[in-house]
């Protein structure tokens, strides 16, 4: 569904480059969960913004293809890949709060992308908003699309995101890092959520992290990256189990064994998150 092929990105700033991605090649099957786990600059959420048309401005493209089902996502043009954002590729960011507008409400927010995607009535786009509140288990979603997103808690701000990008069902769902920044039951809620939304829409979902104790509960396929380029992937259970490279198992290595079963966020000793 997705084929991301050889894809090079540096960064140029007064005359000074930076690579950022070095040939990277991967897949992503209909309704899987793959994760891409790394360092802080290891280039995984540069490949997840490219992907989505979100690059930033100083990031050059060196060489690659991204294929989403038979589209060659690099070869559209702007007004063509915005029909593409919001509609059959969905976005989760790590902050909500810097990602959805304090000025505006909840409910033209999570509304924005059937306005611009769909003809549906304004009944049927109320409809469809409801829907998704409640997919992201929000209760009350009337109540909740009247407010504001500082009204909300930090958890309820990141289901509001959730709904926003899968209120138009899209085949792809980019998740970048969109647990850090909650508190540990909220984190763990996040992920079942995940779960849940790729079981029942079968959407496939691309999962951008640094912590692999998450990936490992959510993902069925693994891509490990450092310095730009891909070092390691394959099966979760595989690269988990039997890793190949040094760095993976040192990755590994770092995973806290101390958790509660079925709270694999939480220390037996008190709830820290580690």
């Amino acid at each position: 569904m997705l084929r991301v092929e050889h894809l090079s990105i540096h960064f140029e700033d007064r005359g000074i480059k930076e690579e950022a991605v070095k040939d990277v090649s991967f897949t992503l099957e209909a309704g899987q969960i793959l994760g891409i786990v790394g360092e802080s600059g290891s280039g995984k959420t540069m490949t997840a913004l490219t992907i989505a048309g979100l690059k930033k401005a100083n990031a050059v493209l060196d060489s690659g293809r991204i294929w989403l089902d038979d589209t060659d996502l690099l070869s559209l043009t702007e007004k063509e890949m915005r029909k593409i954002q919001g509609n059959d590729i969905g976005m989760i960011f790590q902050e909500p709060m810097t990602a959805l507008n304090p000025t505006m409400k909840i409910g033209r927010q999570v509304e924005e992308a059937l306005v611009l995607h769909t003809k549906y009535r304004k009944e049927e786009r109320r409809e469809r908003v409801w829907k998704a509140l409640e997919d992201v288990e929000m209760k009350h979603p009337g109540e909740i699309c009247e407010k504001y997103p500082h009204e909300l808690s930090g958890g309820m701000r990141q289901r509001v995101m959730i709904a926003a990008a899968v209120v138009s069902r899209p085949k792809l769902l980019i998740a970048d890092e969109p647990t850090t920044a909650l508190d540990v039951g909220t984190q763990e809620e996040i992920l079942k959520l995940l779960k849940k939304l790729n079981k029942k829409y079968g959407m496939s979902i691309l999962f951008i992290s640094h912590n692999l104790r998450v990936v490992k509960e959510l993902c069925s396929r693994v891509v490990v990256m450092k310095d730009g380029e891909i070092i390691e992937s394959g099966d979760a259970g595989q690269v988990f189990e039997h890793p190949q490279m040094n760095y993976t198992k040192e990755l590994i290595a770092a995973i806290p064994a101390r958790v509660q079963k079925n709270r694999y966020y939480e220390c037996i000793t008190g709830g820290l998150q580690l």
